[in-house]
């Protein structure tokens, strides 16, 4: 007995959470740092992300703040370079800064466009290029996940094209990175959430013809939780998903097989 005893083990883990101050960045950076890895919380704030950070080390995790604008190259070299100075090497990358502006197909302008692929799908390929250059230079394996949305996959009838045009290129982008990098020892995957509960949507939640709508649609019968995606986030961290690269793992409660 004891063969698989460590197979979750993320201890000591150089760990970069990008979106880390927000609601599920924030639980899947806690829960990290709950399992043992050193963990960079990377926000907007500079201050935002070291309040973060410091909420983790008092609860005894190991953790740093870096301020981070993931649609800069810049801006994202810094922070890689911060955590390298700190920890070493990245070897988790979780990416969980995203936006949203809702307009409908005919009337989105080419600013909200471009804010939301901006962020989305060229800010993920930014975090993931520099998280793979300092494994490969650090000679370390990687593993980044990338938080996208059954919108990757699904239509809604609402002003989400540049939203579902953003997931969606970065479910194939996962798959293309995966495919070049595996040779190098990094994975990459996607945890694809359903409607999640955060305080960005308790408006829509509290809205009791919304919810009702939305959760007659989901076959469990609820919203995701922020504590939902911990676990697949902790799967894909770990060696036990060792052989997992290139998948955008549903996390939807049923959704995605009903439609």
């Amino acid at each position: 007995m004891g063969r698989y005893a460590n197979l979750f083990d993320v201890r000591g883990k150089v760990a970069l959470v990008a979106g880390g101050t927000g609601a599920i960045g924030g639980e899947m950076a806690r829960a990290l740092a709950e399992y043992g890895a050193r963990v960079a919380i990377a926000g907007r704030s500079q201050a935002g992300a070291e309040q973060a950070a410091s909420r983790l080390a008092d609860a005894g995790g190991t953790a740093m703040g870096v301020a981070l604008d993931v649609t800069d190259a810049g801006s994202v070299a810094d922070a890689v370079a911060a955590v390298e100075a700190q920890y070493g090497p990245v070897e988790v990358l979780i990416n969980a800064a995203g936006t949203h502006i809702e307009q409908p197909a005919d009337e989105l302008d080419l600013a909200a466009w471009d804010t939301v692929l901006d962020t989305n799908l060229r800010g993920a390929f930014l975090l993931s290029q520099a998280a793979a250059r300092s494994a490969i230079a650090g000679g370390v394996s990687g593993s980044h996940i990338h938080v996208t949305s059954v919108r990757s996959e699904l239509g809604i009838r609402r002003g989400y094209a540049a939203y579902c045009a953003s997931k969606g290129g970065l479910g194939i982008l996962i798959k293309q990175l995966a495919t070049e990098w595996g040779p190098r020892g990094i994975r990459v995957n996607g945890i694809a959430p359903t409607f999640t509960r955060t305080p960005l949507v308790e408006g829509y939640l509290s809205d009791p013809d919304f919810y009702s709508a939305l959760v007659n649609r989901i076959p469990l019968g609820r919203v995701c939780e922020t504590a939902d995606l911990v676990g697949i986030a902790l799967l894909l961290a770990s060696d036990a998903s060792a052989m997992i690269t290139g998948q955008n793992i549903f996390v939807d409660g049923g959704v995605t097989a009903t439609q």
